[in-house]
């Protein structure tokens, strides 16, 4: 991982564990697998501890470490550096992508009851008068009493969301292909289609994985099935969005957005989403940061320490799967 990413990670007490768990050098990184100086400690690894920064596992990079047997990931997708190379080799995987979902649902929910509430449209007419406000004038058709919520995808994250909606009265809805029926029932939504669930929801959150067929997902033409003043809100993959589709939307004022990820990453200086006043755009904060990256360590340790007992992974990685995953 990159050493800033140790930094964020590991604070006192994980640093503890870990050398109660493992024999390991805390102070070694290593962002090159080819780096002269990691190359004694990489021959001898049985497992990587990895994170953020991770340069691929390839095969070159796998044949300097003859005794490996497992990669440990201390964040969530292992895209980036878990190669065919990994699963020729049978190396085991784990990931701590279930510890970073957690936040990324609990700023989902947030949003999604902010929006409801139209806390956005509020907070700028009171900015702009600065004097009392008729809030049943501002508040509208507004609402979250039966509101009805479209999650996009049962991933861990859109799971999370959904639990995490149960308290409140609203209506949700769920699009996953790999889905059924009573699964979605049991997590407490009703299965419908994609086209349906844009054509029924005041509120439609994103949560699918970045795959080629998802590209656009939500593109011109789904956009125009939302709902007039729907929110679209996005914390999965900016290329799941047809960014000029809804900017169009946006800038006519028919469509509201939460945009915590946007294709490009950093949307040019240019971009009128930066200062509309229906949108609210964040710079990819919706999963761990600060203290929360103290758990994905601790989810990081704690499937160490099962590899040490010859325990399964609680959540491993498998080849199958990660093809249709994030």
């Amino acid at each position: 991982m990159d050493a800033p990413v140790r930094d964020a990670l590991f604070d006192q007490a994980s640093l503890d564990r870990l050398a109660a768990l493992a024999d390991s050098d805390p102070s070694l990184v290593v962002a090159d697998f080819a780096d002269p100086a990691a190359a004694s400690p990489l021959a001898d690894a049985e497992v990587l501890l990895t994170g953020w920064g991770c340069p691929p596992l390839t095969a070159a990079a796998l044949a300097r470490m003859p005794r490996l047997r497992t990669v440990v990931h201390a964040a969530g997708s292992v895209k980036h550096h878990i190669t065919d190379a990994c699963w020729e080799r049978g190396l085991t995987v784990s990931s701590a992508a279930g510890a970073n979902a957690l936040p990324v649902a609990e700023y989902t929910v947030a949003a999604i009851l902010f929006s409801g509430k139209r806390v956005l449209h509020a907070a700028r007419v009171y900015r702009e008068q600065r004097a009392r406000v008729d809030s049943l004038e501002v508040m509208g058709g507004g609402g979250n009493y039966r509101c009805t919520v479209g999650v996009v995808g049962a991933s861990r994250i859109g799971r999370r969301v959904v639990e995490l909606l149960r308290p409140y009265n609203l209506r949700v809805l769920l699009y996953d292909p790999y889905a059924g029926a009573e699964e979605a029932a049991a997590l407490g939504a009703r299965l419908v289609s994609l086209d349906s669930l844009a054509r029924s929801s005041d509120i439609v959150t994103v949560h699918a994985p970045e795959l080629p067929e998802t590209r656009h997902l939500f593109d011109r033409g789904r956009l125009a099935l939302l709902r007039d003043g729907a929110t679209l809100i996005n914390t999965a993959r900016g290329s799941l969005v047809d960014t000029a589709a809804l900017t169009d939307e946006l800038v006519s004022g028919r469509l509201n957005a939460v945009l915590d990820v946007t294709d490009p990453d950093v949307l040019p200086a240019s971009s009128p989403l930066y200062e509309l006043p229906n949108v609210l755009l964040t710079p990819h904060v919706a999963g761990s940061l600060g203290n929360e990256l103290h758990r994905m360590a601790h989810s990081a340790l704690d499937e160490l320490e099962r590899y040490a007992r010859g325990l399964p992974y609680a959540d491993p990685v498998r080849a199958n799967a990660l093809a249709r995953s994030a």
